[in-house]
Protein backbone atom coordinates (compact mmCIF):
# COMPACT_ATOMS: atom_id res chain seq x y z
CA UNK A 1 0.00 0.00 0.00
CA UNK A 2 1.39 3.38 -0.79
CA UNK A 3 0.89 6.11 1.46
CA UNK A 4 -1.50 7.91 -0.32
CA UNK A 5 -3.51 4.60 -0.09
CA UNK A 6 -3.05 4.68 3.87
CA UNK A 7 -4.10 8.14 3.91
CA UNK A 8 -6.93 7.17 2.22
CA UNK A 9 -8.24 3.64 4.25
CA UNK A 10 -7.58 6.16 7.25
CA UNK A 11 -9.87 9.05 5.91
CA UNK A 12 -12.58 6.70 4.71
CA UNK A 13 -13.25 6.01 8.26
CA UNK A 14 -12.99 9.26 9.51
CA UNK A 15 -15.45 10.16 7.04
CA UNK A 16 -18.26 8.07 7.52
CA UNK A 17 -17.43 8.99 11.44
CA UNK A 18 -18.08 12.23 10.60
CA UNK A 19 -21.34 11.88 8.30
CA UNK A 20 -22.57 9.47 11.28
CA UNK A 21 -22.04 12.26 13.80
CA UNK A 22 -23.53 15.42 11.08
CA UNK A 23 -26.55 13.71 9.12
CA UNK A 24 -27.34 10.83 11.75
CA UNK A 25 -26.34 7.83 8.98
CA UNK A 26 -25.90 4.23 10.15
CA UNK A 27 -22.14 3.98 11.19
CA UNK A 28 -21.92 0.38 11.20
CA UNK A 29 -23.41 0.66 7.96
CA UNK A 30 -20.98 2.86 6.37
CA UNK A 31 -17.91 1.30 7.66
CA UNK A 32 -19.01 -2.29 6.83
CA UNK A 33 -19.31 -0.75 3.01
CA UNK A 34 -15.69 0.59 3.78
CA UNK A 35 -14.18 -2.53 4.80
CA UNK A 36 -13.55 -5.02 2.10
CA UNK A 37 -12.17 -8.51 3.01
CA UNK A 38 -9.12 -9.27 4.96
CA UNK A 39 -7.77 -11.28 2.96
CA UNK A 40 -6.95 -8.75 0.52
CA UNK A 41 -5.50 -6.28 3.25
CA UNK A 42 -7.00 -2.90 0.92
CA UNK A 43 -8.43 -1.30 3.63
CA UNK A 44 -5.50 -1.87 6.45
CA UNK A 45 -4.82 0.65 8.71
CA UNK A 46 -1.13 0.06 8.55
CA UNK A 47 1.02 -0.15 5.91
CA UNK A 48 3.16 -3.13 7.47
CA UNK A 49 4.07 -4.20 10.69
CA UNK A 50 7.15 -1.41 11.06
CA UNK A 51 4.34 1.21 9.75
CA UNK A 52 2.50 -0.70 13.15
CA UNK A 53 5.27 -0.45 15.42
CA UNK A 54 6.34 2.86 14.95
CA UNK A 55 3.24 4.92 13.96
CA UNK A 56 3.07 8.30 15.81
CA UNK A 57 -0.35 8.71 13.82
CA UNK A 58 -2.50 5.94 14.90
CA UNK A 59 0.15 5.35 18.02
CA UNK A 60 -0.08 1.73 19.65
CA UNK A 61 1.83 -0.23 22.52
CA UNK A 62 3.24 -3.81 22.58
CA UNK A 63 2.06 -5.07 25.69
CA UNK A 64 -1.42 -3.29 25.74
CA UNK A 65 -2.63 -3.46 22.42
CA UNK A 66 -0.35 -6.44 20.77
CA UNK A 67 2.05 -8.62 21.40
CA UNK A 68 4.34 -10.71 19.99
CA UNK A 69 5.35 -14.20 20.87
CA UNK A 70 7.65 -16.51 19.05
CA UNK A 71 10.33 -19.94 19.65
CA UNK A 72 12.78 -21.02 17.56
CA UNK A 73 14.14 -23.93 19.13
CA UNK A 74 18.56 -24.09 19.74
CA UNK A 75 20.73 -26.03 16.71
CA UNK A 76 24.22 -26.61 17.36
CA UNK A 77 27.11 -28.56 15.99
CA UNK A 78 30.30 -28.72 17.52
CA UNK A 79 32.01 -31.23 15.71
CA UNK A 80 34.78 -30.39 13.04
CA UNK A 81 34.92 -34.07 11.47
CA UNK A 82 30.70 -34.50 10.85
CA UNK A 83 27.96 -32.69 11.08
CA UNK A 84 25.16 -33.25 13.27
CA UNK A 85 21.47 -33.83 11.67
CA UNK A 86 19.94 -30.43 11.09
CA UNK A 87 15.87 -31.04 11.95
CA UNK A 88 13.62 -27.20 11.98
CA UNK A 89 12.36 -27.46 8.58
CA UNK A 90 8.91 -26.28 9.59
CA UNK A 91 7.70 -22.92 11.31
CA UNK A 92 3.97 -22.31 11.80
CA UNK A 93 2.66 -18.26 11.97
CA UNK A 94 -0.52 -16.34 13.22
CA UNK A 95 0.06 -13.31 11.93
CA UNK A 96 -3.58 -12.33 13.21
CA UNK A 97 -3.29 -14.35 16.11
CA UNK A 98 -5.14 -13.05 19.62
CA UNK A 99 -8.22 -11.25 19.03
CA UNK A 100 -7.83 -10.34 15.63
CA UNK A 101 -8.68 -13.85 14.17
CA UNK A 102 -9.82 -15.90 17.17
CA UNK A 103 -8.31 -19.45 17.24
CA UNK A 104 -5.47 -18.88 15.58
CA UNK A 105 -2.93 -18.18 18.29
CA UNK A 106 -4.04 -21.81 19.65
CA UNK A 107 -3.75 -23.66 16.88
CA UNK A 108 -0.43 -22.26 15.86
CA UNK A 109 0.81 -22.78 19.46
CA UNK A 110 -0.53 -26.81 19.21
CA UNK A 111 0.14 -27.58 15.52
CA UNK A 112 3.88 -26.43 16.81
CA UNK A 113 3.59 -29.01 19.54
CA UNK A 114 3.06 -26.85 22.38
CA UNK A 115 -0.26 -26.46 25.37
CA UNK A 116 -1.91 -23.42 23.67
CA UNK A 117 -2.78 -22.47 27.55
CA UNK A 118 0.68 -22.13 28.92
CA UNK A 119 3.53 -21.63 26.84
CA UNK A 120 5.48 -19.46 29.63
CA UNK A 121 7.39 -21.23 31.14
CA UNK A 122 10.33 -22.29 29.03
CA UNK A 123 11.94 -24.84 30.76
CA UNK A 124 8.46 -26.33 30.52
CA UNK A 125 8.29 -29.46 28.25
CA UNK A 126 6.34 -29.47 24.98
CA UNK A 127 3.25 -31.38 25.12
CA UNK A 128 4.45 -33.26 22.18
CA UNK A 129 7.82 -35.06 21.16
CA UNK A 130 7.92 -33.38 17.53
CA UNK A 131 8.11 -29.42 17.68
CA UNK A 132 8.22 -26.46 15.21
CA UNK A 133 9.25 -22.98 15.47
CA UNK A 134 6.41 -20.48 15.48
CA UNK A 135 5.58 -16.61 15.31
CA UNK A 136 2.82 -15.26 16.24
CA UNK A 137 1.37 -11.61 16.43
CA UNK A 138 -1.78 -11.02 18.52
CA UNK A 139 -4.36 -8.37 19.01
CA UNK A 140 -5.06 -7.94 23.13
CA UNK A 141 -7.76 -4.90 22.59
CA UNK A 142 -10.92 -5.27 24.22
CA UNK A 143 -12.27 -3.92 20.90
CA UNK A 144 -11.70 -3.05 17.36
CA UNK A 145 -8.32 -5.39 17.11
CA UNK A 146 -9.26 -5.51 13.02
CA UNK A 147 -7.59 -2.10 13.15
CA UNK A 148 -4.20 -4.07 13.91
CA UNK A 149 -4.56 -6.41 11.06
CA UNK A 150 -1.08 -6.50 8.22
CA UNK A 151 -2.01 -8.53 4.73
CA UNK A 152 0.06 -11.58 4.38
CA UNK A 153 2.58 -9.63 1.45
CA UNK A 154 3.02 -6.57 3.93
CA UNK A 155 4.35 -9.06 7.04
CA UNK A 156 7.77 -7.00 7.78
CA UNK A 157 8.35 -8.12 11.24
CA UNK A 158 12.17 -8.89 11.36
CA UNK A 159 11.54 -12.08 13.69
CA UNK A 160 8.93 -13.51 11.22
CA UNK A 161 10.96 -12.71 8.35
CA UNK A 162 13.82 -14.39 9.39
CA UNK A 163 11.86 -17.47 10.72
CA UNK A 164 10.57 -18.05 7.18
CA UNK A 165 13.52 -17.59 5.17
CA UNK A 166 15.17 -20.20 7.25
CA UNK A 167 12.92 -22.85 6.98
CA UNK A 168 11.89 -25.25 4.31
CA UNK A 169 8.66 -25.14 5.05
CA UNK A 170 6.06 -22.24 6.71
CA UNK A 171 2.14 -23.01 7.39
CA UNK A 172 0.84 -19.91 8.01
CA UNK A 173 -2.56 -19.63 9.89
CA UNK A 174 -5.49 -17.34 8.93
CA UNK A 175 -9.37 -16.65 9.83
CA UNK A 176 -12.08 -15.42 7.89
CA UNK A 177 -15.83 -15.31 7.29
CA UNK A 178 -17.60 -18.13 5.01
CA UNK A 179 -19.87 -15.48 3.32
CA UNK A 180 -16.43 -13.53 2.18
CA UNK A 181 -15.51 -16.64 0.13
CA UNK A 182 -18.93 -16.03 -1.87
CA UNK A 183 -19.07 -19.63 -2.83
CA UNK A 184 -22.56 -20.20 -5.27
CA UNK A 185 -24.62 -22.85 -4.10
CA UNK A 186 -24.39 -24.71 -7.38
CA UNK A 187 -20.45 -25.74 -6.52
CA UNK A 188 -21.76 -27.32 -3.81
CA UNK A 189 -22.69 -31.15 -3.80
CA UNK A 190 -24.97 -31.88 -2.13
CA UNK A 191 -26.43 -28.19 -2.48
CA UNK A 192 -26.49 -27.99 1.13
CA UNK A 193 -24.03 -25.11 2.60
CA UNK A 194 -21.91 -25.94 5.72
CA UNK A 195 -19.87 -22.81 6.64
CA UNK A 196 -17.46 -24.64 8.68
CA UNK A 197 -14.77 -25.20 5.71
CA UNK A 198 -10.46 -24.51 5.11
CA UNK A 199 -8.90 -23.19 2.23
CA UNK A 200 -5.92 -24.28 1.63
CA UNK A 201 -3.47 -22.32 -0.29
CA UNK A 202 0.47 -21.07 -0.26
CA UNK A 203 2.62 -22.05 -3.15
CA UNK A 204 3.81 -25.43 -2.65
CA UNK A 205 1.83 -27.48 -4.33
CA UNK A 206 2.15 -31.06 -2.62
CA UNK A 207 2.29 -29.22 1.03
CA UNK A 208 -1.43 -27.79 -0.24
CA UNK A 209 -2.14 -31.41 -1.06
CA UNK A 210 -1.05 -32.82 2.23
CA UNK A 211 -3.18 -30.46 4.03
CA UNK A 212 -6.45 -30.74 1.44
CA UNK A 213 -6.29 -35.15 2.21
CA UNK A 214 -5.48 -34.99 6.11
CA UNK A 215 -7.83 -32.38 6.64
CA UNK A 216 -10.63 -34.15 4.76
CA UNK A 217 -9.92 -37.68 5.44
CA UNK A 218 -10.26 -36.38 9.63
CA UNK A 219 -13.69 -34.60 8.76
CA UNK A 220 -12.40 -31.16 8.51
CA UNK A 221 -13.78 -29.91 4.94
CA UNK A 222 -11.20 -28.29 3.00
CA UNK A 223 -9.97 -27.15 -0.62
CA UNK A 224 -7.36 -26.30 -2.43
CA UNK A 225 -7.45 -22.49 -3.45
CA UNK A 226 -5.32 -23.03 -6.49
CA UNK A 227 -6.99 -26.30 -7.97
CA UNK A 228 -8.69 -26.08 -11.38
CA UNK A 229 -11.95 -26.06 -9.85
CA UNK A 230 -11.79 -23.18 -7.18
CA UNK A 231 -8.61 -21.09 -8.18
CA UNK A 232 -10.25 -18.48 -9.72
CA UNK A 233 -13.11 -17.70 -7.03
CA UNK A 234 -10.14 -17.76 -4.13
CA UNK A 235 -7.77 -15.54 -5.96
CA UNK A 236 -8.03 -13.36 -2.43
CA UNK A 237 -7.14 -16.41 -0.73
CA UNK A 238 -4.91 -18.62 -2.38
CA UNK A 239 -1.56 -16.99 -0.84
CA UNK A 240 -0.02 -17.40 -4.78
CA UNK A 241 1.86 -13.86 -4.24
CA UNK A 242 5.60 -15.20 -3.85
CA UNK A 243 5.93 -12.09 -1.16
CA UNK A 244 3.22 -13.87 1.01
CA UNK A 245 5.07 -14.80 4.50
CA UNK A 246 4.27 -18.52 3.53
CA UNK A 247 6.18 -18.41 0.58
CA UNK A 248 9.39 -16.62 1.87
CA UNK A 249 11.08 -19.66 2.32
CA UNK A 250 14.19 -21.58 1.55
CA UNK A 251 12.07 -22.87 -1.29
CA UNK A 252 10.26 -19.91 -2.56
CA UNK A 253 7.00 -21.76 -1.17
CA UNK A 254 4.72 -22.73 1.80
CA UNK A 255 1.26 -23.01 2.45
CA UNK A 256 -1.78 -21.56 4.63
CA UNK A 257 -4.73 -21.66 6.11
CA UNK A 258 -8.14 -19.52 5.61
CA UNK A 259 -10.26 -21.19 8.35
CA UNK A 260 -14.09 -20.19 8.44
CA UNK A 261 -14.63 -18.42 11.56
CA UNK A 262 -17.52 -21.18 11.93
CA UNK A 263 -15.03 -24.03 11.54
CA UNK A 264 -13.18 -21.91 14.44
CA UNK A 265 -15.23 -21.99 16.53
CA UNK A 266 -16.68 -25.95 16.13
CA UNK A 267 -13.12 -26.67 17.72
CA UNK A 268 -13.56 -25.21 21.05
CA UNK A 269 -16.11 -27.16 22.79
CA UNK A 270 -19.79 -26.73 23.26
CA UNK A 271 -21.67 -24.49 21.09
CA UNK A 272 -22.03 -22.40 24.76
CA UNK A 273 -17.71 -21.86 24.77
CA UNK A 274 -17.33 -18.32 25.38
CA UNK A 275 -14.86 -18.77 21.92
CA UNK A 276 -15.03 -14.58 21.66
CA UNK A 277 -12.78 -14.43 24.80
CA UNK A 278 -9.10 -15.55 25.47
CA UNK A 279 -10.07 -17.00 28.11
CA UNK A 280 -12.40 -19.19 27.08
CA UNK A 281 -10.74 -20.61 24.15
CA UNK A 282 -7.78 -22.01 26.19
CA UNK A 283 -10.33 -23.50 28.49
CA UNK A 284 -12.21 -25.71 26.36
CA UNK A 285 -9.21 -26.52 23.34
CA UNK A 286 -8.38 -29.64 24.57
CA UNK A 287 -11.42 -31.53 23.13
CA UNK A 288 -11.16 -34.19 20.13
CA UNK A 289 -11.84 -32.04 17.62
CA UNK A 290 -9.59 -29.59 18.10
CA UNK A 291 -7.04 -32.10 18.72
CA UNK A 292 -8.25 -33.77 15.03
CA UNK A 293 -7.57 -30.65 13.26
CA UNK A 294 -4.36 -30.37 15.24
CA UNK A 295 -2.52 -33.83 14.17
CA UNK A 296 -4.12 -33.26 10.86
CA UNK A 297 -1.96 -30.74 10.04
CA UNK A 298 1.11 -32.04 11.77
CA UNK A 299 0.61 -35.45 9.78
CA UNK A 300 0.50 -32.69 6.59
CA UNK A 301 3.61 -30.82 8.24
CA UNK A 302 5.61 -34.87 8.25
CA UNK A 303 4.85 -35.74 5.14
CA UNK A 304 5.72 -32.97 3.38
CA UNK A 305 9.15 -32.74 6.03
CA UNK A 306 9.63 -36.29 4.09
CA UNK A 307 10.19 -34.90 0.44
CA UNK A 308 13.54 -35.00 -0.78
CA UNK A 309 13.57 -31.21 -1.27
CA UNK A 310 14.03 -31.18 2.20
CA UNK A 311 17.28 -32.42 3.08
CA UNK A 312 20.29 -30.64 3.41
CA UNK A 313 23.40 -32.28 1.97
Amino acid sequence: MTFSKHEASRRTVLTALAAAATVGAPLLGQLAAASPALATGENDVYDDFNDLYTSTDDPVTEGVDYGRRYRRHDQSDGYLSKRDKYTARTAIMAIHGGQIERGTSELCLAIAGYDPSDVTDPLKPSLLPTVHDYWMFEGMRSENNRQLHVTSVKCNDHVANVLATTHFNVLSLHGCQYDQLKIPATMIWPQQVDPKLVVVGGLNDVFRAALVYELNTAGFPAIDALSDKWKFLMQDYAGAIDTNICNRTLLGKGAQLEITEDMRRSLFGPLDTDYERKSGRIATWNNPRFLGFRDACRRAIATVESGSDQRIL
